[in-house]
């Protein structure tokens, strides 16, 4: 499989919500998560699947892509991530480095959606429905 393929094959297997059998398909024994805004670390697909588990709303979380970029071993992905009964759109990007068959390591940024700020109300267009959230 390519990277790309592996990369979609991880997503395509969240999107079932079973985010032990991801881990267990999708990363390597050795994978690294990092999140680099908190600090946090997760060492292996064990690690993974028990924080994916611990979020609320198990069940109906949703994952849309909105891109795809891949160079050689390195994919990076823009996700839409959504929970309704929760009532969350957030966003992810992730960098995914791939060892052959499994993702090795993830750095995934979740940043926060924010007013436009004063300096700049009015010089630009504001669409929520081309820049969705």
């Amino acid at each position: 499989m390519t990277p790309t393929e592996i990369v979609r094959g991880f997503w395509d297997a969240m999107r079932e919500n079973d985010f032990t059998a991801a881990a267990d398909r999708w990363l390597a024994p050795d994978y690294l998560g990092l999140w680099p805004q908190t600090g946090e670390v997760m060492r292996g697909p064990d690690a993974f699947a028990r924080v994916n588990n611990a979020f609320p709303g198990q069940g109906d979380w949703r994952f849309e892509e909105i891109s795809l970029l891949a160079d050689g071993a390195r994919v990076v992905t823009d996700m839409r991530i959504t929970n309704a009964p929760l009532e969350i759109a957030v966003r992810c990007l992730s960098f995914h480095e791939i060892d052959g068959r499994h993702i090795l390591r993830q750095t995934e940024f979740w940043p926060d959606s924010y007013p436009v700020p004063d300096w700049r109300r009015g010089l630009l267009e504001v669409d929520p429905a081309i820049s969705k959230w």
